[in-house]
């Protein structure tokens, strides 16, 4: 990794079959039920390989926009998104590993390519942004689970 360059990767275990992990987790309009902050909107395309999307993440008002191209789809274990905006830039994604029939482990990652000065600032941002992606991906592992369960929005 580069100065330019900033990985972050958050593994949680999910109590749910792999296939039911894979479609809330490609359910674009849905993650603002569990991501942090987030709206993502489908622009172009049925949302698998080739789609494009628009992140939306901030708060009040205030936030930032993630243009993307889902650019590998491969349900349902992976999908990888290039993020090719003005301020966001690299690529992203997740996998579905199976851990039997009912359970998986869902692995989000991202390789960002940081904006000038960005990697001063990195090391100061890392911890909220890792602490913010842990915590929305504990929130999906528990969606997952609930909507399993048939307890969702009870």
């Amino acid at each position: 990794m580069s100065a330019r360059t900033a990985e972050v990767r958050v593994a949680v275990p999910v109590q749910a079959p792999p296939e039911a992990v894979w479609s809330l987790a490609t359910d674009w309009a849905r993650q603002r039920e569990w991501m942090l902050g987030t709206e993502v909107h489908l622009v172009a395309g049925d949302g698998g390989a080739g789609s494009r999307l628009m992140a939306v993440t901030g708060l009040r008002g205030a936030g930032v926009v993630d243009h993307m191209t889902v650019v590998e789809w491969q349900p349902p274990r992976s999908c990888r998104v290039r993020h090719d905006g003005e301020l966001v830039r690299g690529d992203g994604g997740f996998d579905v590993i199976r851990c039997g029939n009912g359970a998986a482990t869902f692995v989000w990652w991202e390789r960002l390519v940081l904006p000038v000065g960005g990697g001063l600032l990195w090391p100061a941002v890392r911890p909220a942004f890792t602490w913010g992606l842990r915590r929305s991906l504990t929130g999906f592992a528990e969606l997952c689970a609930a909507e399993r369960d048939g307890s969702a929005g009870a």
